[in-house]
C-alpha cells in the first residue's frame, strides 16, 4: 500500500472513530422496483432503468469500506431482491461488516425465503416498509396488496431467525394510529427497538406529488452512498425527478477506489459551518 493510501485510510478511520464522519456506507443496488410508491425518492417502478451495481462491485465496496475503517454497510434500491444474486451478496457483505438491507418484502415466496435462510445468525437486518396499521391506507401510498404481503413476510422471516426492522415513512401519524401500528409490529415479532419513524422527504416522486418536508444538505446525514452513477452525500442524495437523476448532492463520479469519494466526503463534512449537522431524524 502506498504512503498516500495509508494516509487516507488513517484519516477516514480516525474520522469515523471520532464521530466526525458517519460509519455507514450505502450502496444503491438498483433503481428498478416491482411497485411504484407515491413518495419514492428514486421514482422507482417496474419500467425504470435498472442502473444496477454488479455483485462483484458491491463486494469490493464492502471490502474497501472495511479496510478504510467504516463500521457498517447499507443496501437499498429500487427493490433489492429483484437482483437474483442478492441473497448471496448480502451474506458475504454481512460477513465483512454489520449490514442493513432495505426491501418492500413483497417478493418473499417460499423459494426466496429458503434462499435467504443463510442470513440467519449473521449481523444483518432486513428493513421493511410498513407505514400504516390498516391495509387500505397503507396501500394507497404504496401498492395494492402491499400490506397483506408485508404482514405475511415479516413473521416468516422472524421464524427463520432473520432480524427485521420496520421503517414507517409518513408525513404525520396520530398517536392512536401509531399505537395500533406498534401493536401490529410487536404481534409480528418485531420489537419497538427495531421500529423507526421518519418523515417523507420532498425529493423524487414526493416532490412531483407536492408532499413531504424540504431537506437541505445540512438536514441529511453524510453517509457515503455509492450508485452506478457515482458517489453521493447520503442515501437521500441520488434521487430522481421527472426521470432525471438529481446531482445536487453528487460528490464524485468516481466510485472506486472508495478512498476517493470517502476523502471527498470527509472534506465536505469538515468544512461545514459549526452546528450545520444533520437535523432530521432519518435512518
Amino acid at each position: 500500500m502506498s504512503d498516500n493510501s495509508t494516509t487516507t485510510t488513517g484519516e477516514i478511520a480516525a474520522a469515523v472513530a471520532q464521530g466526525r464522519l458517519p460509519g455507514r456506507v450505502w450502496m444503491y443496488a438498483n433503481y428498478h422496483c416491482n411497485i411504484a410508491c407515491a413518495y419514492c425518492l428514486t421514482e422507482s417502478g417496474p419500467k425504470v432503468a435498472r442502473r444496477a451495481l454488479g455483485p462483484e462491485t458491491m463486494l469490493e465496496i464492502g471490502r474497501q469500506a472495511k479496510d478504510l475503517g467504516f463500521t457498517d454497510l447499507g443496501v437499498t434500491g429500487g427493490e433489492t431482491f429483484l437482483q437474483p444474486h442478492m441473497p448471496d451478496v448480502l451474506a458475504q457483505l454481512a460477513d465483512l461488516l454489520p449490514t442493513v438491507a432495505l426491501t418492500n418484502a413483497t417478493l418473499f415466496s417460499r423459494r426466496l425465503l429458503d434462499r435467504i435462510t443463510p442470513l440467519a445468525g449473521r449481523d444483518i437486518a432486513l428493513q421493511i416498509s410498513l407505514d400504516r396499521p390498516d391495509a387500505d391506507v397503507n396501500d394507497e401510498m404504496r401498492a395494492p396488496d402491499n400490506f397483506a404481503k408485508v404482514v405475511t413476510a415479516i413473521p416468516a422471516l422472524v421464524q427463520r431467525g432473520i432480524k427485521v426492522r420496520i421503517a414507517t415513512t409518513v408525513e404525520s401519524i396520530e398517536d392512536a394510529e401509531l399505537d395500533r401500528l406498534c401493536a401490529l409490529h410487536r404481534d409480528l415479532g418485531v420489537p419497538d427497538s427495531e421500529h423507526i419513524i421518519r418523515p417523507i422527504v420532498r425529493r423524487g416522486r414526493a416532490q412531483m406529488q407536492g408532499f413531504g418536508v424540504d431537506a437541505a444538505q445540512s438536514d441529511l446525514p453524510a453517509e457515503l452512498t455509492i450508485t452506478a452513477d457515482g458517489a453521493f452525500w447520503g442515501p437521500f442524495g441520488p434521487t430522481v425527478n421527472g426521470g432525471k437523476l438529481d446531482t445536487d448532492l453528487l460528490i464524485t463520479r468516481t466510485m472506486l477506489p472508495l478512498s476517493v469519494p470517502a476523502r471527498a466526503l470527509l472534506g465536505l463534512v469538515e468544512n461545514r459551518p459549526q452546528g450545520a449537522d444533520s437535523t432530521l431524524n432519518i435512518r
